[in-house]
């Protein structure tokens, strides 16, 4: 494999070369020459093409996994299956997606699987044997699996979506250049350096690993916004109300300075409790000089601007009171506290310190205050009502408590998880029972903040590696605690090649108990120690590839899931929320929208689509009547032989194929860029 190129190729990489197709070969010389950097590796330019030959697939809907009502259901996904499989059949969802966040198989040599034959058809179902520490090639097929599906994740994003993913130090550089590729290196946003464990391992001759990575980046950087972390108690506690001011806590060493200094702004002030001269140092005062003075004439005084003779703009001093002293002017930027005793004891000093005790004793204190009791700096008062609700995110993030393991219990899901590796597995434990035989699972608290800092209240959350779901819990709790709206889609294979999809098994399992409330007591009944969530997911699964042949032999059950999970429309994209309706009295109406529009599926016969005429038209009349729905009515038939004003019309199976990106005409990938 051939690494990042540096205008020049290593000994060792040069026996590597004949690896290398022609394309590659041109590419990486034409790097060398002009001096850039480009990362080669044998079967990019293959790995570069694959999302475009993966074909869309079957989406079947399994009731009996499925959670919540029909409208709950319609918000979230949880897919079972391939994930650039179900990426490709997610197409309505392309250029919709808020934040991706994810945790890839980290190349350990347990979990990573490769199938050779994905090079040539990448459409082959079989995961591949496991790659081993000792495979040669390890590295260049872990990328060869990864960038496709990097290009397809960069796909599924918004113009100012984010891609958080997770990564270990085994990948993390060939991960970061392929980002780099991907998404640009002007995209990246940062490299989180989380706290995975807080003791020591016996997992290295030399240093112990006790962190992981997330890589930040978006598809447009000039386009994200960031949020802020939700505020703690260490911040808040710099916020006090020593003068019962209204307007709430303040912060009590508000700097009144600021760094770039204006000469302007650089001048002296009268204490008006001591008298003293106070100056800015090698800074500049922050706010405006006639604002400054009407805050120090708040404390019972009359100022006025006076040349003091000390080199500066005119200060701002007590009215007819004494000056100190200044002996030089180039001290006053390290030594800006001019005092003078017998200034301290003048007459009208004192009486300035009668009125400023006063107001300091018994009203609410000016903006600009004196610390020590008024003998003091003076300081700005900074109300927490006026600040950022939450704090700046840092590029490393330490746990706060390791102390306490969490408990099965509802008392574990009421205050905040702890952020290493093994209170993800706590918190799994916790859920679903031991027994799972996940040995990593992400902290629920590192995936918030990750959700918390780059997807809007209403977003949509996308995570093609869900495992046990991660993902799916923290969007959950986090729409529970702060009233947001937000929706997810999780893919998961599973180990299908050990009977084990955990996509059911596990994953399904824990999100439907974070609805529930239900959690395994010490003897693994079920007991309810937490309050229902008002949520919902549809459990799909993807089956057999589609085309028209494939369309137009399904049965009414598998066309009206394909029909539900597919449908969109320019206006409303990933948006639109399709309710499943399946009562009896009914035989074309399949679904509606929020907006309350029926979708109705012509049949001739159960398995067998129809056409659009006006007997068929009545019909769809008197059951949008008898559902309640109002027009436009969408209908699904072979051919329109009427027509009608309140009739959006979906040919099959034309539309259905353009709905999952294939080209009406010759049925092929449609690989068009301009749907994001």
């Amino acid at each position: 494999m051939l690494k990042k190129q540096y205008g020049a190729v290593s000994a060792n990489d040069l026996d590597q070369l004949d690896l290398l197709d022609k394309e590659d070969l041109i590419k990486l010389v034409k790097s060398m020459v002009s001096g850039g950097v480009a990362l080669s590796f044998y079967g990019k330019r293959t790995a570069k093409e694959i999302d475009k030959k993966v074909r869309p697939r079957v989406t079947r809907v399994n009731k009996s996994l499925s959670v919540g009502s029909e409208h709950e259901q319609s918000k979230n996904l949880l897919i079972e299956g391939e994930n650039l499989q179900a990426m490709v059949t997610l197409y309505k969802y392309r250029g919709q997606v808020d934040l991706i966040v994810t945790d890839p198989p980290y190349n350990t040599g347990q979990y990573f699987r490769y199938n050779d034959k994905w090079d040539t058809d990448p459409n082959d179902p079989e995961l591949g044997g496991l790659v081993s520490l000792e495979d040669g090639s390890r590295h260049t097929k872990w990328m060869k699996a990864m960038l496709p599906r990097l290009n397809m994740m960069r796909v599924m994003l918004k113009p100012n979506g984010v891609l958080a993913i997770c990564i270990d130090e085994n990948e993390l550089f060939h991960l970061g250049m392929m980002l780099d590729e991907v998404f640009g290196e002007q995209n990246r946003i940062g490299i989180i350096n989380w706290q995975k464990s807080y003791s020591p391992k016996n997992d290295s001759k030399h240093l112990s690993t006790a962190t992981e990575y997330v890589l930040v980046y978006a598809k447009d950087k000039t386009l994200v916004k960031t949020g802020l972390l939700s505020r703690d108690e260490a911040m808040d506690q710099k916020y006090r109300n020593p003068d019962n001011d209204p307007d709430g806590p303040w912060k009590t060493n508000g700097d009144p300075t600021v760094a770039t200094p204006s000469e302007k702004d650089r001048y002296a002030i009268q204490s008006p409790f001591t008298g003293a001269l106070h100056y800015p140092g090698a800074r500049a005062w922050s706010n405006p000089k006639k604002t400054m003075k009407s805050w120090l004439e708040a404390w019972g005084s009359k100022y006025v601007e006076k040349d003091i003779q000390d080199g500066r703009v005119k200060a701002l001093v007590i009215k007819s009171a004494p000056i100190p002293q200044v002996m030089s002017e180039h001290n006053l930027d390290n030594n800006p506290v001019v005092t003078d005793e017998e200034i301290y004891n003048h007459e009208i000093i004192k009486k300035s310190r009668d009125q400023a005790i006063r107001v300091r004793d018994t009203e609410v204190w000016p903006i600009l205050y004196f610390s020590g009791d008024g003998f003091g700096r003076p300081y700005i008062k900074r109300h927490l009502n006026k600040v950022k609700q939450g704090k700046v995110p840092m590029t490393y993030w330490a746990d706060d408590d390791y102390t306490e393991p969490d408990v099965i219990g509802a008392q574990s899901w009421d205050h905040e998880e702890s952020g290493h590796s093994q209170s993800g597995i706590n918190e799994l434990d916790a859920i679903v029972g031991k027994g799972h035989n996940f040995q990593t699972v992400k902290p629920l608290k590192l995936i918030k903040k990750i959700i918390q800092l780059w997807c809007p209240s209403n977003g949509l959350v996308l995570d093609p590696y869900a495992g046990s779901g991660t993902t799916g819990h923290a969007v959950l709790e986090l729409n529970k605690e702060t009233a947001a709206q937000r929706r997810f889609i999780l893919i998961e294979q599973g180990s299908p090649d050990k009977g084990d999809k955990y996509a059911r098994s596990l994953t399904q399992l824990r999100l439907k108990r974070v609805i529930t409330g239900e959690r395994p007591d010490e003897h693994g009944r079920l007991v309810q120690v937490a309050e229902p969530i008002n949520a919902g997911f549809q459990f799909q699964l993807l089956t057999k590839q589609i085309d028209a042949n494939t369309v137009l032999s399904m049965k009414k059950d598998e066309l009206v899931d394909v029909v539900i999970t597919s449908h969109w429309e320019d206006e409303k994209r990933a948006n639109l929320y399709l309710q499943r309706i399946d009562k009896p009295g009914f035989e074309f109406l399949v679904g509606k929208n929020d907006l309350d529009e029926g979708y109705f599926i012509v049949w001739n016969g159960e398995d067998s689509v129809g056409q659009l005429d006006i007997d068929t038209y009545s019909k769809i009349i008197q059951e949008a009547k008898k559902a309640g729905l109002k027009p436009p009515y969408h209908v699904y038939a072979r051919y329109e032989v009427y027509q009608a004003k309140s009739v959006n019309f979906y040919k099959i199976p034309d539309k259905i194929l353009a709905h999952l990106g294939l080209n009406e005409n010759n049925d092929r990938f449609n690989d068009d860029e301009g749907s994001e």
